[in-house]
C-alpha cells in the first residue's frame, strides 16, 4: 500500500525506529538542525521504553539504581556539559521523589538516580519540538517495525500495531506500511538467551532481565536471609547486588564472574580528561600470534602507565588505566587492522570485560556498598571466579548453579539466580523480525571483522553485502559496535554508551539533513564529487580557509549547539551571508544558489567534525568552540 509522505504531502519524512536514548537523542538533533519543513516520526514498540530504553526506564530502575558515571557526564548534549545537572536541580518535577532524593543537591561529580533520566529526555525532546523551525514537526508513534524495503522513492517500512495521532493512520489489527525518505535504526541492545539457563528460563526463582519490572519486583520482595547467585561481577550485577544490600539483605550473595573482573571506584572530584601520550608503536608491528601480541600490549601498557604516573602527578592512580585507554584510541584502528578477523573476535570475547573495566569505572555510591559486602573477613558477598556451565532446578524450588573454575568445580544452591543483562551483539543471531528481514534482504550485514553490530560507512549508513550503501538507512547506538571498534578504536562499553550515542546522533542527524536538502542519495555521485572538490579546496587553501571558511564553520557550530530557535535563526542569517562571501573556490558547473548549498554542506560537515572530536573532552570542546563564557552552574 502507499501512504502520503506526511500529513501535508509536501515535506520529507524521517522515521526513527526506536525511541530510547539513541532514538530520542537523534530526534532532538534533527529538530534542532532542520531549517526547512521536515516530519520526524519517532516509533517505539514499548511505551515504557520511550525516551529511556532498557537502561533508564522507570519500571526497571528503582531509586537505588544510579548512573555508573558522575551526574555531570550525563548531559545528552556533548557541547553543554552540565545540562543534566542544571535540569535536575532547577527543572525536574520532584513531587513524587522519595527521601533523600527529593531534597538532594546534584553536583557534577556526584550520583543521580538512573530513572530520572527518562524525565530529562522527555523534557529536552519537548523543548526541541517547541524550538524547532516552522514546519519541522515531531510525531511520536507506537508500533513495531518488522520489515523495510528500499525503493527509488525512499523506504517503505512495515509496522505492526501502528498508531500515531499525528498521521493518517489508526490502530490496525496486523500491519501498515509507512513511507519515509530516510530511516534511522536506533533499536538499542538486543537480549541474548544464555545457553546455561535453557532449563530454567521460566522458573520462578530465575531473573533473566534484572531491568524489567518483574525482575525488580522479585529482588525487592526476596526474604533478606535468602541466598542469591548473580551471574556477572560488573555493572549490571552491581545494580542487583546494591539494591539487595541497601534494602538490608543479610543472606549470602555470590557474584559469579568468568574473569573475576571488578570495576574501580571513581575518585572524588574525578573529571573526564584526554591525555596526549606517545603512539604505542609496538602495537603497529605485524601480528604474529596471540602470545607475542599480548606480550607487546603488556609492555606498551606498562610503559604508558609509568609515563602517566611520572609526567602527570595530578592524575589519581585509580584512573591511570582510563587515561591510557583513552589516549590509545586514535592509534588502535591501525593496530586492529593487523589482527586477523578470527583472532580479533577471539580477543574481544576474551578481554571485552577487562577492556570495559579499564575504560570506565563506577561512582562511590554504588561501589562503596559492593566493596564492603565482599570484604573477605565479614562481607556477605563473595566473588566466584569461573564459567557458568548450567543452572538446574531442585525439588525444593531452589536452583543450583554449576560453575567450572580452573582448579575446582562449584555448585551453588540459591533461592534466586539473577542473570546479568547479557546482550546479543551478533546480529545473525538476533531473533527479532526486523533484523531477520533486513539480513535476508541484504539491507543489513553483520560486521565481518568483529562479529559485533552491523557493517556501516563512516556516516553510519548501512552497507549491503557488496559494501555499497544499502539505501537511505542509518544506524545509531548498539548496531554500530563493531564499526566503532575498528574505525575509532573504541572498545568496551564505550562502543554503544551515552558518549558514543551523543556523537553518532549529531553526525547522523546532520547527514540526513544534508541529503534531504541537497536531494542527494548515497548512490548518486555527482554532487558528492563536487562536495569532495570543495572540501579539499577549502581544507588546503591558505587563502580561503582562515577568513571565510573558518568563520562560517564557527557560526555553524554555534547554530548546531544553540537550543533556542530565535538565536539559531540569527546565527543562520549570519552563516548564509558568510557562505556567500567565501571566495577562492574552484569553478563548478552550477548556479550560485547551488554553489551556496554545496558550500553550506561542506561547512556543516566541518562543524560536525569539531562537535564530535573525541581527542578533547566535552569541557575542553566547550572552551575551544567558545560556545559559552562560563561553565559553572550559574551560566
Amino acid at each position: 500500500m502507499t501512504q502520503p509522505r506526511n500529513r501535508t504531502g509536501t515535506c520529507p519524512r524521517v522515521l526513527i525506529v526506536g525511541a530510547g536514548l539513541a532514538g530520542t537523542a537523534t530526534a532532538i538533533r534533527l529538530l534542532r538542525f532542520a531549517r526547512k519543513p521536515l516530519e520526524i516520526v519517532l516509533l517505539e514498540r514499548r511505551s515504557d521504553y520511550r525516551s529511556a530504553g532498557v537502561a533508564y526506564h522507570r519500571d526497571g530502575n528503582p531509586w537505588d539504581h544510579v548512573f555508573n558515571i558522575q551526574a555531570g557526564r550525563m548531559s545528552v548534549f556533548r557541547e553543554d556539559v552540565l545540562d543534566f545537572v542544571r535540569w535536575a536541580n532547577r527543572e525536574a518535577d520532584r513531587r513524587d521523589w522519595p527521601t533523600p532524593w527529593d531534597e538532594f543537591e546534584f553536583v557534577e561529580q556526584g550520583p543521580a538516580p538512573r530513572r530520572i533520566f527518562q524525565d530529562y529526555l522527555i523534557d529536552r525532546l519537548a523543548e526541541a519540538g517547541r524550538e524547532a523551525c516552522p514546519g519541522v514537526v515531531l510525531v511520536e508513534a507506537d508500533g513495531e517495525a518488522v520489515d523495510l524495503e528500499v525503493r527509488a522513492t525512499g523506504v517503505e517500512v512495515t509496522v505492526c500495531e501502528f498508531f500515531a495521532s499525528g498521521l493518517e493512520a489508526g490502530p490496525v489489527p496486523e500491519s501498515t506500511a509507512l513511507c519515509a525518505d530516510h530511516v534511522v535504526l536506533a533499536t538499542g541492545l538486543e537480549l541474548r538467551d544464555p545457553p546455561f539457563a535453557a532449563d530454567v528460563r521460566d522458573h520462578a526463582s530465575f531473573v533473566r532481565n534484572p531491568y524489567s519490572a518483574a525482575g525488580v519486583r522479585k529482588l525487592e520482595t526476596l526474604p533478606p536471609e535468602a541466598t542469591v547467585a548473580i551471574v556477572g561481577s560488573v555493572l549490571s550485577a552491581y545494580d542487583s547486588a546494591g539494591l539487595l544490600l541497601r534494602r538490608g539483605h543479610t543472606g549470602r550473595i555470590h557474584l559469579i564472574s568468568r574473569t573475576g573482573t571488578m570495576f574501580r571506584t571513581y575518585p572524588g572530584g574525578h573529571e573526564h580528561e584526554v591525555l596526549q601520550l606517545p603512539c604505542p608503536k609496538a602495537l603497529l608491528e605485524p601480528y604474529r600470534n596471540r602470545e607475542e601480541f599480548l606480550a607487546r600490549v603488556r609492555s606498551e601498557w606498562e610503559t604508558a602507565r609509568e609515563a602517566v604516573l611520572r609526567d602527570h602527578p595530578e592524575v589519581d592512580p585509580t584512573v591511570v588505566a582510563e587515561r591510557v585507554a583513552k589516549a590509545w584510541e586514535p592509534h588502535l584502528p591501525e593496530a586492529i587492522e593487523r589482527i586477523p578477523s578470527a583472532e580479533l573476535r577471539s580477543l574481544l570475547d576474551e578481554f571485552g570485560t577487562s577492556m570495559a573495566a579499564l575504560r570506565v569505572g563506577a561512582v562511590e555510591y554504588t561501589m562503596a556498598i559492593i566493596e564492603r559486602a565482599i570484604h573477605p573477613a565479614d562481607g556477605s558477598a563473595k566473588l566466584v571466579v569461573g564459567k557458568v556451565e548450567g543452572i538446574t532446578p531442585t525439588a525444593s524450588g531452589r536452583l543450583v548453579v554449576s560453575v567450572a573454575a580452573p582448579e575446582e568445580e562449584h555448585a551453588i544452591e540459591a533461592d534466586l539466580v539473577v542473570s546479568n543483562f547479557g546482550r546479543e551483539s551478533d546480529y545473525s543471531r538476533v531473533g527479532r523480525p526486523l533484523w531477520r528481514n533486513l539480513l535476508r534482504r541484504g539491507i543489513a550485514v553483520p560486521h565481518e571483522r568483529t562479529g559485533r553490530g552491523l557493517e556501516v560507512d563512516e556516516h553510519g549508513t548501512l552497507l549491503s553485502p557488496g559494501g555499497e550503501p544499502a539505501g537511505p538507512v542509518s544506524a545509531v547506538g548498539a548496531p554500530r559496535e563493531g564499526d566503532e571498534i575498528v574505525r575509532n578504536g573504541r572498545t568496551g562499553a564505550f562502543t554503544f554508551n551515552l558518549a558514543a550515542i551523543k556523537n553518532q546522533s549529531i553526525a547522523v542527524a546532520a547527514r540526513v539533513i544534508e541529503q534531504l536538502e541537497l536531494e542527494l542519495e548515497p548512490h548518486e555521485d555527482g554532487l558528492a564529487r563536487d562536495m569532495a572538490q570543495c572540501h579539499g579546496h577549502v581544507s588546503n587553501s591558505e587563502e580561503a580557509a582562515p577568513v571565510g571558511f573558518d568563520e562560517a564553520v564557527a557560526l555553524e557550530v554555534r547554530r548546531l549547539a544553540t537550543r533556542h530557535r530565535s538565536e539559531r535563526e540569527v546565527l543562520g542569517f549570519r552563516l548564509d551571508a558568510c557562505i556567500r562571501s567565501i571566495g577562492g573556490l574552484p569553478p563548478l558547473p552550477m548556479a550560485a544558489s547551488g554553489r551556496d548549498r554545496l558550500m553550506g554542506a561542506v561547512v556543516n560537515r566541518a562543524a560536525v567534525q569539531r562537535l564530535t572530536d573525541v581527542t578533547v573532552t566535552p569541557r575542553q570542546l566547550r572552551r575551544q568552540l567558545g560556545i559559552t563564557d562560563t561553565e559553572d552552574l550559574e551560566d
